[in-house]
């Protein structure tokens, strides 16, 4: 029998990119959404119509600290109301009920530093009122990109407290997919966040070979686990208040080689996979085609007993 495969959606921030015209700025994905809405819905719809059976809410850069530094604060309810909205649009406009929105809990200072997450009860006040935004409109909480054990757990714990499912991404060493980009072993933050209440594990916004790599640490742990890698050539330029054209795309991963790799995690014994930044529309449609190909059914619930068919 195969497994049912829940197939995520891609990146956002780094696919608004492409389809705005405007200059980039810190905020990334959320300055699109205050000007171009538009382009939000047609991401998110273009995702579900590529076969994505979760999207994640357009929100990643909307949280306290990084509108203190790069924007206004006080448009915090403002944009999370906006990132529920444009999600529920595509889902309505697209026909397709099943598909479940993610609320997002991401870094709340930069992606990549662990060395930026603030105080555990800072982390804990703020993961908090990220939850409070986005509970009446989600299905999931997806805690991603997550860089330090402790921020993980923050972030786990707050999303537990609301009752929904809740996923835990880790983002881990390009060059070393066993550990988290702090230096901690992937394996122990993994099984400390399931000890918090995660339902599922994955690794995320990381090169898709670290991923690989990761997908062996996360197979005993006893819950779904999966993987969503970025398309970058690397991070490192990439600081805190920075914006992404610091960065580079590859040019080696077309959607067909991404859909293989991806299809290898599976074979590892992952039941969740999407794209992240760099991974577009084109690429979720051709993983979508793939898995099917191979006999699997595509599911927007990861729970054990649904893992079959």
């Amino acid at each position: 029998m195969k497994e049912n495969i829940v197939l995520l959606d891609g990146g956002m921030g780094q696919e608004l990119r492409k389809r705005s015209q405007r200059p980039v700025t810190p905020l990334w994905s959320a300055q699109v959404m205050l000007d171009e809405p538009e382009l939000v819905v047609a991401a998110h719809r273009d995702y579900i119509a590529a076969g994505a059976r979760v999207i994640k809410l357009n929100n990643y850069s909307a949280t306290p600290q990084r509108l203190a530094r790069d924007g206004d604060p006080e448009m915090f309810a403002t944009l999370h109301a906006a990132a529920l909205k444009a999600a529920h649009q595509a889902r309505d406009e697209s026909g397709r009920k099943e598909v479940r929105i993610a609320g997002c809990l991401p870094p709340l200072v930069a992606s990549y530093h662990p060395d930026s997450v603030p105080d555990e009860a800072t982390c804990q006040r703020d993961y908090r009122r990220l939850v409070e935004q986005q509970a009446a409109g989600v299905d999931v909480f997806l805690c991603e990109t997550m860089s330090l054990v402790r921020e993980a757990l923050a972030a786990t714990q707050a999303a537990v407290e609301s009752r929904f499912p809740v996923w835990v991404a880790f983002s881990v060493d390009d060059g070393d997919g066993s550990r988290l980009r702090s230096g901690e072993p992937l394996a122990a933050a993994a099984r400390a966040v399931v000890a918090a209440g995660a339902e599922a594990v994955l690794v995320n916004c990381s090169v898709p070979e670290a991923v690989t790599t990761a997908m062996g640490e996360l197979s005993g742990l006893g819950v779904p686990f999966g993987g969503y890698a970025n398309g970058f050539t690397s991070v490192a330029p990439l600081q805190p208040g920075g914006t992404v054209d610091k960065l580079t795309s590859r040019q080696d991963l077309a959607p067909a080689t991404y859909a293989e790799i991806a299809l290898g995690w599976i074979e590892q014994g992952a039941t969740l996979v999407g794209g992240c930044c760099e991974v577009g529309p084109a690429h979720i449609a051709a993983l979508a085609q793939c898995l099917e190909g191979e006999g699997y059914a595509l599911v927007s619930c990861c729970r054990p007993d649904n893992l079959k068919v």
